[in-house]
């Protein structure tokens, strides 16, 4: 019996990549899968490869954007499978440019699908969880949310997708706070693999090898994900993984580091000073990607 048998998972962007990947292992586990992506074509083949595999899937191309329709999709999966475990918010759009040529338009959609995206079927499904553990119910419910390392270390040429990652970063901490109380965790993962996304913005170095391990393949981030989707990981939440190949790090965010107080009130210059005399002891960022 799989880690996930009689779990229901919602993946959104499981047309193809990295969501593709998540739906075919989480339904090799056992789980019921509703397979979302805005392309019908791509959902439904999907569906067809799990239920050929003798899995359950469902498909949905309903906009994760809007609270109206992310409603639908859950409706979609109570009515096939009875009950929603697990949300994985996977589904995202690139609009790259340098900072100052983005057009107002780049920085709404990317801010839409990624960071909107995020809220939408968590904010529907959260409130579900809450209601369910406040009438006496056990819950054991996940959501899995997508960050990048352009929003933990910054991406030159990606200043609206490196902000909508990191606020997912942020939402994650957040989430896991506030949803412990109802056994609901949250996480967050930077996957990287090779997607449509990825060969558009890095084709060379996500080029699979002609020989050996490919450690770009999506399959390679699935197990994590499912793991993190399965009643086992209860004891893990409000955690950012970075995951590649056969490589899993747990993240190490914002946190207070070195510090000078004087006790009252810094002149100007006493300020400078300070700040410089701290970043002789602060740890060096990592270094922006692309620089």
């Amino acid at each position: 019996m799989g880690i996930c048998e009689g779990r229901t998972v919602i993946i959104t962007g499981a047309g193809g990549g990295l969501g593709r990947a998540y739906a075919l292992a989480f339904a090799a586990e056992g789980a019921n899968v509703v397979v979302n992506d805005i392309r019908q074509e791509a959902a439904d083949a999907v569906v067809d490869q799990i239920l050929t595999a003798g899995g359950k899937a469902i498909a949905s191309a309903d906009d994760i954007t809007r609270l109206e329709t992310a409603q639908r999709i859950v409706d979609a999966a109570l009515a096939a499978f009875g009950e929603v475990h697990v949300v994985v918010n996977n589904a995202g759009i690139l609009r790259d440019r340098m900072f100052i040529s983005l057009s107002e338009d780049d920085w709404d959609q990317v801010m839409r699908v990624h960071l909107k995206g995020h809220f939408c079927l968590a904010n529907i499904l959260g409130r579900r969880w809450r209601d369910q553990a406040k009438a006496g119910k056990k819950i054991a419910a996940r959501i899995i949310n997508t960050s990048s390392g352009a929003g933990l270390q910054g991406s030159v040429g990606q200043s609206n997708y490196a902000a909508a990652k990191g606020g997912i970063a942020a939402l994650t901490l957040v989430q896991a706070s506030e949803l412990a109380r109802y056994g609901v965790t949250a996480n967050a993962l930077a996957p990287a693999a090779r997607t449509s996304m990825t060969e558009s913005a890095m084709p060379d170095v996500v080029k699979a090898p002609e020989t050996g391990f490919d450690a770009w393949a999506a399959e390679n981030v699935a197990p994590l994900v499912v793991w993190l989707g399965s009643e086992h990981s209860s004891h893990v939440t409000g955690q950012v993984f970075e995951s590649q190949g056969g490589r899993i790090s747990v993240c190490d965010g914002w946190r207070t580091g070195p510090q000078k107080d004087k006790g009252a009130r810094l002149t100007p210059l006493e300020a400078g000073a300070t700040v410089d005399e701290l970043m002789k002891q602060a740890v060096p960022a990592q270094k922006v990607w692309g620089t």
